[in-house]
């Protein structure tokens, strides 16, 4: 008997130890097809730009140098871009969360005065959208065009994010609440002081996302600003993938037009998209870090009913 328990428990182990191994293997190739383009996009920017724009960095970078972001910072405007990003990134992410968090909690107050009527009225955005012309002339008619504001207003309120944060505030124990009142605390008492520290997972959660679609935005800059000054640095981006042969002049030039540059330094065309493509996408990929374990916790609430 012993002996047909061990050749059992062999097989078994040998069928897991197979399962894992194709696993394994298949998530380091996911893992790859993902890592890889960002990998191939860094170590063109510090390769030589003559190997690059033949494209032989495939794998490994070769005569490293950093003057393709000395030269893409150089370019005009695109500091100016950067702060505008990372002002509507931050503005925005900071009063979307806000929004999403009271008005969530709001909806699940049974004391608000109409509380299902307005939580439709909210949700039923969700399903239609009168389309971008309409929506420019009310922009322009709220005096929102051409103004920072624009980029910020326009997102405070989002359905989905309140519906998340709703969800998680419906898992928080009622009594909590209801003791709080017993003490005499208030609806803005309640939010801030026993609401707030409880839901920051999903809190973390709405952030992360708002962050993501406030920093890669770029269609509102489009329609919405003609001053160069409210450029986000997605759009100055986008316009340096279409133009990136004259700013391959505009950079060769602004370097000195009586100092001589080597093959591997002088800026391309390929250069210039890739090196402005890692300046803007590297800030975002910070966000996650620093975030993953709220978010993880957040984007499963109500997943699983115990």
């Amino acid at each position: 008997m012993n002996k047909k328990r061990r050749k059992i428990y062999q097989k078994r182990s040998i069928g897991d130890s197979l399962i894992s191994v194709i696993t394994y293997v298949a998530f380091a190739i996911f893992a790859f097809v993902c890592i890889y383009p960002f990998y191939y996009i860094f170590i063109n920017t510090i390769s030589s730009n003559e190997l690059s724009e033949r494209g032989l960095i495939i794998f490994w970078p070769q005569q490293i140098h950093i003057q393709n972001y000395i030269e893409a910072l150089k370019i005009k405007g695109l500091m100016n871009a950067a702060m505008v990003s990372v002002g509507r990134t931050v503005i925005g992410t900071f009063l979307t969360v806000i929004a999403a968090a009271f008005l969530g909690y709001m909806f699940t107050r049974e004391s608000m005065w109409r509380r299902k009527l307005w939580y439709r009225f909210v949700i039923i955005t969700m399903y239609f959208n009168a389309g971008v012309i309409p929506w420019y002339l009310t922009m322009r008619n709220l005096h929102l065009t051409n103004n920072f504001w624009g980029y910020i207003l326009p997102a405070i309120v989002s359905p989905f994010y309140i519906i998340l944060t709703k969800t998680f505030v419906e898992s928080i124990p009622k009594e909590l609440q209801q003791a709080a009142e017993i003490d005499g605390a208030g609806t803005l008492k309640i939010f801030f002081r026993i609401i707030m520290p409880v839901i920051k997972p999903i809190m973390a959660t709405v952030a992360i996302f708002t962050a993501v679609g406030q920093w890669n935005a770029f269609q509102d800059t489009l329609l919405l600003m003609t001053d160069t000054k409210l450029y986000s640095l997605q759009f100055i981006l986008y316009q340096y993938i279409n133009q990136a042969n004259s700013l391959r002049m505009l950079a060769n030039s602004s370097s000195g037009a009586g100092m001589a540059q080597s093959l591997a330094t002088v800026q391309t065309a390929t250069s210039i998209r890739m090196t402005v493509t890692i300046i803007v996408v590297a800030p975002i990929l910070l966000i996650y870090p620093i975030f993953q374990k709220y978010f993880v916790k957040g984007i499963m609430i109500g997943a699983v009913k115990g």
